[in-house]
Parts: C-alpha cells; structure tokens; sequence
C-alpha cells in the first residue's frame, strides 16, 4: 500500500491524508466520553484511567505511524512523529486550559497522580537524549534504553497507582478544585457495552494512523520534505488529534483530572513509539540514526514538561488571558521548538 501512495498524485496523498485526520478526529472525540464511563464503572478514578486507557488509545495512530515508518527506513520520521506528538499534545493542555474558564486548568484538576506522570515522562525523555548522544550500542539492532524504558514506564504505572490509593501529599482543596467524583449514570449502562464501544473506536483511530503513516511517507520520499519536518509538524499532529479533541470534551463535561491525566500519561506512553520503533528499525538503533534536529525537539519537550510540573505544583488560580504561567511558556517553547526544528533542518 505504501507504494501504491507513493506513486499516487500528490493530490490524492493529500486527500488521504486529510481523510485519515478526520477520522481520526471523530472516532477519537467518542474515546474521552467511553473512558469517563469506564473510569465511573470500573472505580479506577479518572486521572489513573486518562493516564493508562485513554491516553494509550488516543496515541495508537502514533504508534502505528512510527512503527510503520521506521520499518519502512525512515527513522527520523519515526522519532520525530513520536517526540512532535508529545509537543503538540503538552501545547492542547493549554487550548483546553483557555475552554475552561472558571479557574487556571492545571489548578482545578489538582492530582498527584498527573505530577507523578508528567515527571515520568521527563524521566523517559532524559533516557532517549542519552541514548541519542551517548556510545553507540544496540543489541540485535535494538538500544538496551528501549527495553528500559518499558520497564521504566510499566514501573511508574504501579507508582501512580500506589500515590493514588496512598497519597503521602495533597493538594489543597479550593473553591475552584474539581475533584473527581464518579457519575451515578454510568452503572445503568453494563461495562461489556462501554468496552465494546471503546474498542471499535480503537479500530478505527489505528486504521486511520496507518494510513497517516503511509502518506507521510509519500512525503518525504515524492516531495522531498525533511523528515524530522514531517514527523514534527504533520504526521505528529494529526496523529495527536484525538488528544486534542478528548482533552477539550473532557473539560466540557467536567472530567478535568481526565484531561489532564489524559494528556500526561499519554505523553509519557509516546516515548514508547521510539522504543517500538527502534524494534522496528533493522538497520541498527533508531538513535543511532536520528537527526540533530530530533535530538533539539527532544530536549524542549523536556522543557515544556519541567515547566508544566512547575504549573501544577504552583497551581495558579488565574492569569492573564485566563491561563497560567505554565500556559503561556509552554506555547512559547513549543514556537521555539519548531523554529529550531526548521532552521535545523
């Protein structure tokens, strides 16, 4: 089928494109409703079930995009979709924060869980940047920091976990604190039904990410664009669409720990992408093959990160534009990060 893309108009890429985007858009904007239901019916609590459920679901088409590209010898594509998408996904957290009105987002949802995450996630990252800059070593084709980092990763969900059953801190509680309080309505519909619902959007999310991932392919190799150009701007942002979507519909509807944890946890499971893609790249470690501008990007995504912790630990009520501090430096490094990426590339 890449081929076949590849060899199509330009016109036609772009189509398919556009088309896998929207479903993409509009099988993932069910995924925040279903997973609400699932964290009311199961008792898991929204910040555990946005960080695990919805956050692995809506990153899918990613995975897809970056196992299929590295696969087919583009592993600055790969990378840079996996680490473009984290990118994109910290920056929704503050178009949603501006949906929500009554209170800065990151003070609202208040909840140790998403700061155990998204310090998780600077913790995944650091270990790509060393893996990218330190000796060459692969094993079978496949860098040992891959294998680490699933463990690191599956080691962190129990630690979640854990702070959440047993907190040792909390936040304080305000009027504008949205706690996370399960809805009564969930139990009428049976578990079996909300699962099945969730599973087909899965089907289709992961249908469409193939197909973003065979048109950017076509991308690069039919019109020449860089890409760590393709993974960054296009493939990452579209395959992020549904956090886009399930983060602002989950603030709508009151699941602000969802949102949050949401984004968080789907961020650090995107760190995976590179370690499924190094698997899948045979022509030694993706980091070994990585571009100068992937290991840019790489390293302000660990800056916005460090910066949104800052925010959900100061917990600023209100700012100007009706977001944090947090907000506005995110949007900011996120500009700074594509404009490096640019003139790196």
């Amino acid at each position: 089928m890449t081929g076949a893309i590849e060899n199509a108009p330009v016109t036609v890429q772009i189509a398919i494109f556009i088309a896998c985007g929207g479903v993409i858009v509009i099988a993932g904007s069910k995924l925040a409703f279903v997973a609400d239901m699932i964290a009311d019916q199961t008792g898991f609590g929204e910040a555990i079930t946005g960080a695990v459920l919805l956050g692995a679901a809506t990153s899918l088409p990613g995975v897809i995009t970056s196992v299929v590209t590295a696969a087919d010898g583009y592993p600055s594509l790969a990378y840079s979709n996996a680490v473009g998408g984290i990118a994109a996904q910290t920056l929704f957290l503050v178009f949603a924060d501006m949906t929500h009105r009554r209170a800065n987002l990151e003070h609202a949802a208040a909840s140790l869980v998403n700061i155990v995450n998204a310090t998780l996630l600077i913790v995944l990252l650091a270990l790509m940047l060393s893996a990218a800059t330190g000796p060459a070593i692969s094993v079978f084709g496949i860098h040992p920091v891959s294998i680490v980092c699933f463990a690191i990763y599956l080691f962190g969900l129990r630690f979640a976990q854990s702070a959440r059953d047993e907190p040792m801190w909390r936040a304080t509680e305000t009027e504008d604190t949205h706690a996370d309080i399960p809805d009564a309505d969930a139990e009428k519909t049976p578990l079996a039904r909300t699962l099945a619902i969730f599973a087909l959007c899965l089907l289709a999310v992961s249908a469409a990410g193939y197909g973003v991932a065979t048109t950017g392919v076509a991308f690069v190799s039919s019109l020449g664009v860089p890409e760590s150009l393709v993974g960054t701007l296009m493939t990452s942002t579209v395959t992020s669409l549904p956090e886009l979507v399930t983060t602002i519909a989950a603030v709508r509807a009151g699941a602000l720990q969802l949102a949050v944890g949401g984004i968080l946890g789907g961020n650090a499971f995107d760190t995976l992408f590179a370690s499924f893609a190094d698997i899948a790249y045979r022509d030694g470690s993706i980091y070994n093959a990585i571009s100068t501008s992937d290991i840019f990007l790489t390293a302000m995504v660990t800056a916005m990160t460090g910066v949104l912790i800052l925010g959900l630990l100061r917990r600023e009520k209100r700012g100007p534009g009706g977001i944090g501090f947090e907000g506005w430096s995110v949007a900011g490094l996120y500009v700074a990060a594509v404009g490096g990426v640019f003139a790196l590339s």
